[in-house]
């Protein structure tokens, strides 16, 4: 595929950061690990990385904003333009050895996501996508599966843990969704779940309690794969509600249903 210019700066500040990280995944027990909160942790990794983008991005862009999971919100100069970025999302399947976490990097452009970038560094897989100019995982366009079978479709979720979300909320949804589908995946990071569904690996993704970094984008690779995402209720305030389902439409519409129908019961 033919990127941007500033797909390519993206894609090149995550590449770099993921290289530190993967040196880090195969020394864990080396890492300086503290909690930012129950069931919350964040690592020397999370905090490399992070910097290792924005250092990157700024090169490029001096005057953007930023909004950062571990270093918060900074204002640019250009207040249309604004990275959003989780340098790593999954970091508790990072810290117990488990290869499923990633870089996640979003250009908002006036309040619009325009370009994301998802790159995991345990697998070498990279995701991205352009606003109008489609979805690709190494190079490949992807599109989200055109299942419409509620009945044989897997999907991802998102489980509160820990001083996290409403869990009586969720185990009602989880109950519902269970009489439903043929299967239910928790990996644990959002993005990576995102990306999956924008490569027809799920059918679909729903999940609440979730930051702008987490999803920003998934959000924008889901939909030029072809897919719809909707908040819990059907709206378009993913990255302002936090809550999101992401599938094709008939897909999205079943799980919004049942979704709907866990609440009334």
């Amino acid at each position: 595929m033919a990127r941007s210019a500033l797909l390519n700066v993206m894609v090149q500040a995550a590449l770099k950061a993921g290289r530190r990280l993967a040196r880090d995944f195969g020394e864990l027990e080396n890492l300086q690990i503290s909690r930012k909160g129950p069931g919350d942790f964040v690592s020397n990794a999370d905090l490399q990385a992070e910097k290792t983008i924005k250092e990157e991005l700024r090169k490029a862009r001096p005057n953007f904003g930023f909004l950062m999971e571990e270093s918060g919100e900074e204002v640019g100069i250009d207040k249309s333009h604004r990275w959003i970025v989780d340098p790593l999302d999954g970091t508790t399947n990072f810290l117990h050895g488990i290869p499923f976490f990633a870089i996640s990097i979003a250009l908002e452009h006036e309040d619009k996501i325009i370009a994301g970038v998802i790159y995991n560094p345990a697998t070498d897989d990279l995701f991205v996508a352009e606003r109008g100019r489609g979805a690709f995982h190494n190079d490949r366009r992807m599109r989200v599966a055109a299942r419409d079978d509620f009945h044989d479709c897997v999907l991802g979720t998102g489980v509160p843990h820990l001083g996290r979300g409403k869990h009586k909320q969720y185990l009602t949804q989880l109950e519902a969704m269970m009489n439903e589908v043929s299967g239910l995946r928790r990996m644990g990071a959002a993005s990576l779940d995102l990306a999956y569904v924008a490569a027809g690996r799920f059918d679909g993704h729903w999940e609440e309690w979730l930051s702008p970094w987490d999803i920003a984008a998934g959000v924008l690779m889901v939909r030029e794969a072809g897919g719809f995402v909707t908040d819990i209720n059907g709206g378009d305030k993913v990255l302002e509600t936090g809550s999101l389902i992401a599938a094709n439409e008939t897909i999205r519409r079943h799980i919004q249903h049942t979704l709907q129908k866990a609440k009334n019961s």
